[in-house]
């Protein structure tokens, strides 16, 4: 069973899959507008990495929830392809001697690239995804430099190796007809078959097709009982107007009753022209706004629009002498601990209409989970941009 055609249609596969994976993943990149630094920009150092980036749009509002959705629900899909491939290869991978020549001995090299990035790519993903920080450092960096080196490879690797996997798709050729390189590929003597090719295939897509079941539900309501290895899956969210996912409770980010009490709560936004304060019972004399607005999460899940309402953010930066076309804002919140418990806007999200600080959810008030008393809700960015437990905003130069 093992050997070129095998590899080379598992080949094709990741060729289109890994494309789109590294595109959405760019995307999400972007989406978190890095370039508001030193706020928002988990990978300062990344130089020329950063060439493409964009304020990230607002429209459509469910933007952010497609490309993070795809990126994820595709990233485990392929997991069984992966693996098929690299079980074809292996021979190829441990050949002897290591290296013949300088030129194979780059090949090898680019090799170590392709699979180690690969690996390392998939595994961080995928732990990201269940919430289990078990590796050095913080994801954002190790997935963003590590995407880049492992992409390098692959195009590299797929320039090479692409006409001739495309050749071999066409026609299965004996081991005599191959180039030397594939012959490594077909075992020299091999055992009876147990299975043909085509049932192999149809064990590694019947594998990707159960990963892809039980994991695309998490950004369906009505499905997410399906999701059973998403975080969020297995079961659907409490009943009632705040009955919709969240990541962090008001109890995990150490946020007590009495500091988000409304008695003892103050909203501070400052900007060019002073500070004020407002509380809770200041905003609701306000004129109040409604947005219907998804949450959509780097790790993948998403809600479906929910009934927001609160005060825009372009008129709380009219408060502080941002009449006109209003600037980037910094949003700080009451959260003591973990990522992005900081984070910046870019201008056009803090001028769309339905930008808000909200008040309420679905016609009643935020629960302590969802962000009460005042959290952000912008169209199209990711979760962690959307600030619960909003203590301070500064609106200008970051």
């Amino acid at each position: 069973m093992r050997g070129p055609w095998f590899t080379s249609v598992l080949g094709i596969v990741l060729l289109g899959g890994i494309t789109v994976l590294f595109v959405t993943g760019l995307l999400s990149y972007a989406a978190y507008n890095p370039d508001l630094s030193p706020v928002n920009d988990k990978t300062p150092d990344k130089g020329i990495l950063g060439f493409y980036l964009f304020s990230w749009p607002t429209d459509p509002h469910w933007l952010y929830r497609l490309t993070q959705g795809v990126h994820v629900t595709l990233g485990i899909t392929l997991i069984p392809v992966l693996l098929a491939k690299l079980w074809s290869v292996v021979p190829k991978l441990f050949t002897l001697p290591p290296a013949r020549s300088l030129a194979h001995a780059l090949e090898r090299i680019s090799l170590l690239l392709l699979v180690g990035g690969g690996l390392f790519e998939f595994v961080t993903g995928v732990l990201n995804v269940q919430l289990d920080y078990v590796f050095p450092g913080s994801f954002y960096p190790l997935h963003f430099y590590g995407a880049w080196v492992f992409f390098a490879a692959f195009v590299a690797h797929a320039v090479l190796k692409t006409p001739m996997a495309l050749r071999n798709v066409r026609g299965m050729r004996g081991p005599r007809q191959l180039p030397e390189g594939e012959r490594e590929l077909v075992a020299p003597d091999p055992d009876p078959p147990t299975v043909s090719r085509r049932g192999a295939l149809g064990l590694v897509g019947g594998g990707s097709l159960l990963l892809f079941g039980t994991t695309v539900g998490q950004d369906f309501d009505g499905l997410r009982w399906s999701a059973v290895l998403a975080p969020h899956g297995g079961a659907e969210p409490a009943g009632g107007p705040g009955g919709f996912q969240i990541n962090k409770t008001a109890a995990y980010a150490g946020i007590s009753a009495a500091e988000r009490s409304e008695e003892a709560w103050r909203l501070i936004v400052a900007g060019r022209s002073g500070t004020v304060r407002l509380s809770r019972a200041d905003l609701l004399r306000l004129p109040l706004h409604s947005s219907a607005l998804p949450i959509a999460c780097v790790e993948g899940w998403s809600t479906s629009d929910q009934w927001w309402r609160g005060v825009r953010l372009r008129d709380l930066a009219a408060l502080v002498g941002y009449d006109g076309d209003p600037p980037d804002v910094f949003v700080e919140s009451l959260q003591r601990h973990g990522a992005f418990r900081r984070a910046a806007l870019r201008a056009n999200q803090v001028a769309d209409p339905r930008s808000l600080l909200a008040l309420f959810v679905n016609g009643e008030d935020l629960t302590p989970d969802h962000g009460h008393p005042a959290r952000v809700i912008v169209p199209a960015a990711p979760g962690v941009l959307n600030t619960k437990w909003v203590a301070r905003m500064t609106f200008g130069d970051l």
